[in-house]
Protein backbone atom coordinates (compact mmCIF):
# COMPACT_ATOMS: atom_id res chain seq x y z
CA UNK A 1 0.00 0.00 0.00
CA UNK A 2 1.15 3.22 -0.93
CA UNK A 3 1.38 5.82 2.02
CA UNK A 4 -0.20 9.14 1.21
CA UNK A 5 1.90 11.70 0.43
CA UNK A 6 5.25 9.68 1.33
CA UNK A 7 7.53 8.97 -1.53
CA UNK A 8 10.43 6.65 -1.06
CA UNK A 9 11.72 6.93 -4.31
CA UNK A 10 12.10 10.66 -3.58
CA UNK A 11 14.09 10.13 -0.82
CA UNK A 12 16.65 7.49 -2.84
CA UNK A 13 16.63 9.98 -5.50
CA UNK A 14 17.98 12.80 -3.09
CA UNK A 15 20.30 10.48 -1.78
CA UNK A 16 21.40 9.02 -5.31
CA UNK A 17 22.56 13.15 -5.46
CA UNK A 18 24.60 12.96 -2.75
CA UNK A 19 26.48 9.73 -3.78
CA UNK A 20 26.84 11.74 -7.48
CA UNK A 21 27.91 14.96 -5.64
CA UNK A 22 30.39 12.95 -4.11
CA UNK A 23 31.65 11.17 -7.28
CA UNK A 24 32.36 15.01 -8.65
CA UNK A 25 33.80 16.27 -5.34
CA UNK A 26 36.28 13.42 -5.71
CA UNK A 27 36.93 13.46 -8.97
CA UNK A 28 38.34 17.18 -9.18
CA UNK A 29 41.48 16.00 -6.58
CA UNK A 30 44.59 15.45 -7.72
CA UNK A 31 46.54 11.73 -8.02
CA UNK A 32 48.91 12.02 -9.88
CA UNK A 33 47.86 11.37 -13.00
CA UNK A 34 45.93 14.35 -15.72
CA UNK A 35 42.27 14.66 -15.83
CA UNK A 36 40.39 17.93 -16.84
CA UNK A 37 38.22 17.19 -14.14
CA UNK A 38 40.84 18.59 -11.93
CA UNK A 39 40.38 22.13 -12.71
CA UNK A 40 36.39 21.86 -12.44
CA UNK A 41 36.73 23.16 -9.07
CA UNK A 42 38.60 26.38 -10.12
CA UNK A 43 36.44 29.54 -10.76
CA UNK A 44 38.60 31.98 -12.88
CA UNK A 45 37.92 36.35 -12.27
CA UNK A 46 35.91 36.83 -16.06
CA UNK A 47 34.29 39.63 -17.16
CA UNK A 48 33.50 40.63 -13.60
CA UNK A 49 32.50 37.57 -12.54
CA UNK A 50 33.59 34.53 -11.12
CA UNK A 51 33.27 31.71 -13.79
CA UNK A 52 34.21 27.93 -14.17
CA UNK A 53 37.42 27.16 -16.26
CA UNK A 54 35.22 25.29 -18.35
CA UNK A 55 33.64 28.89 -19.50
CA UNK A 56 37.01 30.45 -20.68
CA UNK A 57 38.91 27.49 -22.08
CA UNK A 58 39.72 24.13 -23.45
CA UNK A 59 41.32 21.65 -21.23
CA UNK A 60 42.70 18.71 -22.96
CA UNK A 61 44.97 15.70 -21.71
CA UNK A 62 48.18 15.28 -24.29
CA UNK A 63 50.17 13.38 -22.03
CA UNK A 64 49.45 11.32 -18.90
CA UNK A 65 50.76 14.38 -16.59
CA UNK A 66 50.06 17.17 -19.11
CA UNK A 67 46.78 19.33 -19.21
CA UNK A 68 46.95 21.14 -21.58
CA UNK A 69 44.35 24.59 -21.64
CA UNK A 70 43.63 26.59 -24.76
CA UNK A 71 41.97 30.58 -23.57
CA UNK A 72 39.77 31.76 -25.57
CA UNK A 73 40.44 35.30 -25.22
CA UNK A 74 43.67 36.35 -24.93
CA UNK A 75 42.78 38.85 -22.62
CA UNK A 76 41.58 35.89 -20.47
CA UNK A 77 44.93 34.39 -19.96
CA UNK A 78 46.66 36.10 -16.79
CA UNK A 79 42.90 35.91 -15.34
CA UNK A 80 43.49 31.81 -15.59
CA UNK A 81 47.23 32.12 -14.65
CA UNK A 82 45.97 33.47 -11.57
CA UNK A 83 43.42 31.18 -10.39
CA UNK A 84 44.95 28.20 -11.36
CA UNK A 85 48.20 29.63 -9.16
CA UNK A 86 45.78 30.57 -6.17
CA UNK A 87 44.00 27.02 -6.08
CA UNK A 88 45.28 24.55 -3.21
CA UNK A 89 46.41 21.97 -6.09
CA UNK A 90 49.77 23.00 -5.98
CA UNK A 91 50.31 23.45 -10.00
CA UNK A 92 52.71 25.87 -11.57
CA UNK A 93 51.31 26.96 -14.81
CA UNK A 94 53.83 28.03 -17.52
CA UNK A 95 52.25 29.91 -20.45
CA UNK A 96 52.91 30.28 -24.43
CA UNK A 97 50.92 32.59 -25.64
CA UNK A 98 47.27 31.46 -25.50
CA UNK A 99 48.07 27.85 -24.26
CA UNK A 100 48.88 27.09 -20.61
CA UNK A 101 50.60 23.65 -20.16
CA UNK A 102 50.07 22.37 -16.71
CA UNK A 103 52.61 19.77 -15.47
CA UNK A 104 51.42 17.49 -12.61
CA UNK A 105 54.40 16.32 -10.39
CA UNK A 106 54.52 13.08 -9.35
CA UNK A 107 52.58 13.70 -5.86
CA UNK A 108 54.68 12.45 -2.33
CA UNK A 109 53.86 10.01 -0.13
CA UNK A 110 52.93 12.93 1.89
CA UNK A 111 51.10 15.13 -0.40
CA UNK A 112 49.04 11.44 -1.29
CA UNK A 113 47.95 11.71 2.52
CA UNK A 114 46.62 15.14 2.50
CA UNK A 115 44.69 13.98 -0.94
CA UNK A 116 43.36 11.22 1.61
CA UNK A 117 42.28 13.46 4.37
CA UNK A 118 40.24 16.14 1.74
CA UNK A 119 38.62 12.49 0.13
CA UNK A 120 37.92 11.66 4.00
CA UNK A 121 36.50 14.89 4.51
CA UNK A 122 33.92 15.24 1.68
CA UNK A 123 32.94 11.38 2.25
CA UNK A 124 32.13 12.79 5.62
CA UNK A 125 29.95 15.66 3.73
CA UNK A 126 28.32 13.32 1.86
CA UNK A 127 27.39 11.03 4.66
CA UNK A 128 25.89 14.23 6.54
CA UNK A 129 23.72 15.00 3.16
CA UNK A 130 22.37 11.58 3.19
CA UNK A 131 21.38 11.27 6.95
CA UNK A 132 19.78 14.81 6.45
CA UNK A 133 17.64 13.41 4.03
CA UNK A 134 16.78 10.03 6.15
CA UNK A 135 15.95 12.35 9.33
CA UNK A 136 13.80 14.38 6.59
CA UNK A 137 11.80 11.50 5.40
CA UNK A 138 11.51 10.08 9.06
CA UNK A 139 10.10 13.13 10.12
CA UNK A 140 7.55 13.44 7.58
CA UNK A 141 6.65 10.13 8.76
CA UNK A 142 6.33 11.09 12.16
CA UNK A 143 4.44 14.04 10.73
CA UNK A 144 1.68 11.84 8.91
CA UNK A 145 1.27 9.61 11.85
CA UNK A 146 0.88 12.86 14.22
CA UNK A 147 -1.88 13.65 11.50
CA UNK A 148 -3.41 10.33 11.48
CA UNK A 149 -2.81 9.83 8.09
CA UNK A 150 -0.94 6.66 8.33
CA UNK A 151 -1.16 3.97 10.40
CA UNK A 152 1.43 2.43 13.70
CA UNK A 153 2.43 -0.39 11.23
CA UNK A 154 2.75 1.50 8.33
CA UNK A 155 5.11 4.04 9.43
CA UNK A 156 7.37 1.78 11.18
CA UNK A 157 7.43 0.04 7.89
CA UNK A 158 8.45 2.59 6.15
CA UNK A 159 10.74 4.74 8.14
CA UNK A 160 12.72 0.42 7.97
CA UNK A 161 12.61 1.59 4.26
CA UNK A 162 14.00 4.51 4.70
CA UNK A 163 17.13 3.19 7.29
CA UNK A 164 17.49 0.28 4.57
CA UNK A 165 18.09 3.24 1.75
CA UNK A 166 19.95 5.06 4.45
CA UNK A 167 22.60 2.70 4.55
CA UNK A 168 22.57 0.94 1.12
CA UNK A 169 23.27 4.67 0.28
CA UNK A 170 26.17 4.65 3.05
CA UNK A 171 27.56 1.85 1.82
CA UNK A 172 27.92 2.98 -1.72
CA UNK A 173 29.64 6.04 -0.81
CA UNK A 174 32.30 4.08 1.60
CA UNK A 175 32.98 1.99 -1.58
CA UNK A 176 33.16 5.42 -3.77
CA UNK A 177 35.91 6.42 -1.10
CA UNK A 178 37.76 2.91 -1.26
CA UNK A 179 38.30 2.66 -4.48
CA UNK A 180 39.68 6.56 -4.61
CA UNK A 181 41.85 6.39 -1.46
CA UNK A 182 43.23 3.22 -3.39
CA UNK A 183 43.88 5.33 -6.77
CA UNK A 184 45.45 8.17 -4.70
CA UNK A 185 47.73 5.79 -2.90
CA UNK A 186 48.74 4.30 -5.93
CA UNK A 187 52.62 5.17 -6.71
Amino acid sequence: MATPDFDLNDIKRRMQGAVASLSKDLGSLRTGRATPSLLDPIQVDAYGSAMPMAQVATVSVPEPRLLSISVWDRSMVTAVEKAIRESDLGLNPQTEGQTIRLRIPEMNEQRRKEMVKVAHKYTEEARVAVRHVRRDGLDHLKKLLKDSAISEDDEKRQATDVQKATDQYIAEIDGVLASKEKEIMQV
